[in-house]
């Protein structure tokens, strides 16, 4: 890893610093290191926000003796380039790939996989080709379907192809983010959240939810699968699909959460205190098993 201590914003009390992609691309990673950590976590953001926003949830598992780190995906956060592009189909799942081995190394040990919406797609479809092997993978809200007409997703297709990083605006619904109208108000004045997609971007989003429902049944690491019921941002159709597939392989564990909506982790207190229970439930039986 490239790393230029202190370049950007990061206020996690823990630094940040830039790994540098095999084609070049630098990566903004965040840390919240432990020096006493017993495990280690990587976490993956979702489309249009960055690794900041993890800020509270990498506290809860700091607390729980884990070190923490994630990073901006590229078009995303302070990683630079246009954003939401994408140079190549795969990009998400390569970058992926290479933090996640840098961190292994770094901590001796290869960290759980926590991804959200997006960063979950990005994290199942990685799992499944065997291009990451954590110990535990956890999906929160995961895009793995979504409310696009099928002919929109077609055109986003042949767009992929012919125009892959038109810009476009993503058209998320940022009420459905969480019932607390102050999440809502933070993302919009935060400066690194946007609403912008490109052709290959949600080319990339429709094919790794489908093909990830439908290799279901290859799932071969423990799994909580985290969904939000009242979800408006991604269909929680895609997550019931996808526990239906993978209910044979024994490695899955589905908590749906029917009146929460999209950002389980930012939902106001009561019904966050239930998803972070099912989750450190969840972590010490992985822990015990």
């Amino acid at each position: 890893m490239h790393s230029v201590a202190g370049r950007g914003h990061a206020a996690d009390g823990g630094g940040a610093k830039w790994s540098v992609m095999p084609d070049g691309q630098s990566l903004y990673v965040r840390d919240w290191p432990h020096p006493a950590a017993h495990a280690a976590v990587l976490i993956v953001h979702g489309l249009g926000e960055h690794s900041g926003r993890y800020e509270q949830l990498a506290q809860w598992f700091l607390a729980r003796g884990h070190a923490v780190r994630s990073y901006d995906q590229r078009g995303h956060g302070h990683t630079s380039g246009q954003r939401a592009a994408l140079r190549h189909g795969d990009d998400l799942l390569r970058d992926l790939a290479v933090v996640y081995h840098e961190y292994a190394i770094q901590q001796g040990r290869p960290p759980l996989l926590l991804g959200h919406s997006m960063g979950g797609a990005v994290a199942l479809r990685a799992v499944l080709d065997g291009r990451v092997a954590p110990p535990a993978l956890v999906l929160s809200s995961p895009a793995l379907r979504t409310f696009e007409a099928p002919w929109l997703r077609r055109l986003a297709a042949v767009l992929a192809r012919v125009l892959p990083n038109l810009p476009l605006r993503s058209g998320l619904a940022l009420d459905g983010l969480s019932h607390d109208p102050q999440v809502i108000e933070d993302y919009r004045n935060d400066p690194l959240c946007g609403g912008a997609i490109t052709p290959r971007m949600a080319d990339f989003i429709f094919r790794a939810g489908a093909t990830s429902i439908a290799d279901a049944w290859r799932l071969s690491v423990p799994t909580l699968l985290l969904v939000a019921g009242s979800d408006k941002l991604v269909d929680p159709s895609g997550s019931r699909a996808f526990a239906d597939g993978a209910w044979a392989t024994k490695q899955l564990t589905s908590r749906f959460f029917d009146t929460l909506f999209h950002e389980l982790f930012n939902e106001t207190e009561t019904g966050r205190h239930q998803v972070l229970a099912r989750l450190a439930e969840w972590l010490r039986r992985s822990a015990t098993a």
